[in-house]
């Protein structure tokens, strides 16, 4: 007689769409009871081609695809590109431009960890930062509308400078910002640094010790959250990035709190730098002489700036035409995210809800 008391493993997708994996992640579980005994995380549901179909645009082209890779922080990727085409044709982008380019970059990246706390905080049951995060991240889109002409995929950076110089009254509103914002960052603490239940939520939970960190090519904040001290402005400093004074956070509780303890701390340091910037900026032409047709000599590349969830990379080859022969993109969040079963092994369910939010996702950096 067959014992009826058979255990039958049956795994447990989690997404493609569901509310607590952003985006469309899949997440094949292996559960025992609630505690999580295997995560197998699954990607390509976009299918989106953007390196293939690089090698059939044109340099300047490519830029508004690059809007469309992390759509919470397009100016980083605008600037990753377009400082790795620069490299392979050895163009000198003009000051002023390059002043430009760092302003907006760390607006981009204050806008993006703004997006992720707001996410991470409903992951969480936390309803009011959402409401609060949008409100700061509207003025930042206000800004870039204002420099720009556009609020979410810009295509403003330009291979050579930028597109446009700021129109009057923009230095008065983006002080504004910079006056404002410190106050609202300190309402988000105060909501959530000591609050009991996100201290419970996180606090522990989703750790990623620093030698897993390395081993998996994690970056950004969540390696920074695992004591790795590596940041590609400070490591590498690009564009004018080394005349800046500001600091690279660094916290050792691997957890999921620490990374958010991290992403507060960045956002405090990118508005040290903009203010920075905005004070010493100078006069003076904000593009470079670039020829109509851009066709580098034949070459490889590869260029790298610190994105908002950590080491954004390009690599090109050129065959000579005005085309890419190849690109490729090294997306920070496609290797945090192979970090996930670590991060995860033997935690309970709600806890990789926590985790997988803490990580930022954007599948549209990871599907590419």
């Amino acid at each position: 007689m067959s014992d009826i008391r058979k255990v039958v493993e049956i795994p447990i997708n989690m997404g493609p769409a569901h509310p607590a994996t952003h985006g469309v992640l899949r997440l094949r579980l292996k559960l025992e009871g609630e505690i999580v005994r295997e995560v197998d995380p699954v990607i390509g549901y976009l299918h989106r081609g953007m390196e293939k179909l690089a090698e059939s645009l044109t340099y300047p082209q490519f830029i508004p695809y690059t809007d469309r890779l992390d759509y919470a922080g397009s100016m980083l990727n605008n600037f990753g590109y377009v400082t790795a085409v620069e490299k392979l044709l050895g163009i000198e982008v003009p000051e002023r431009a390059e002043y430009l380019r760092v302003m907006m970059a760390e607006l981009s990246r204050i806008a993006s960890h703004l997006v992720w706390l707001s996410a991470w905080g409903l992951d969480l049951g936390a309803m009011a930062p959402f409401f609060y995060c949008f409100r700061e991240r509207e003025e930042i889109l206000n800004i870039f509308e204002m420099l720009c002409g556009a609020r979410i995929t810009f295509s403003y950076m330009r291979i050579g400078g930028v597109s446009k110089d700021m129109p009057e009254g923009f230095a008065d509103r983006l002080q504004n910002f910079l006056d404002m914002f410190p106050e609202k960052l300190s309402e988000y603490e105060t909501i959530l640094t000591e609050n009991e239940i996100l201290l419970a939520r996180t606090v522990g939970v989703g750790i990623l010790p620093k030698e897993d960190a390395i081993d998996y090519g994690v970056t950004g904040p969540i390696a920074r959250a695992s004591g790795l001290e590596y940041d590609t402005r400070k490591i590498e400093p690009y564009s004018i990035y080394d005349r800046f004074d500001f600091r690279i956070p660094v916290e050792h509780g691997c957890d999921v709190y620490s990374r958010y303890l991290i992403r507060v701390e960045e956002m405090k340091q990118s508005m040290k730098i903009v203010q920075q910037a905005l004070d010493k900026i100078p006069e003076g032409e904000i593009m470079a002489k670039v020829p109509k047709k851009i066709k580098p000599e034949p070459g490889r590349v590869y260029s790298r700036v610190e994105g908002s969830k950590g080491e954004l990379g390009f690599l090109i080859i050129s065959d000579g035409s005005d085309k890419p022969y190849r690109l490729r993109i090294r997306s920070p969040a496609y290797s945090n995210v192979a970090a996930l079963p670590v991060m995860c092994e033997n935690a309970k369910i709600a806890d990789l809800v926590a985790t997988v939010g803490s990580l930022d996702i954007c599948l549209g950096e990871m599907d590419r």
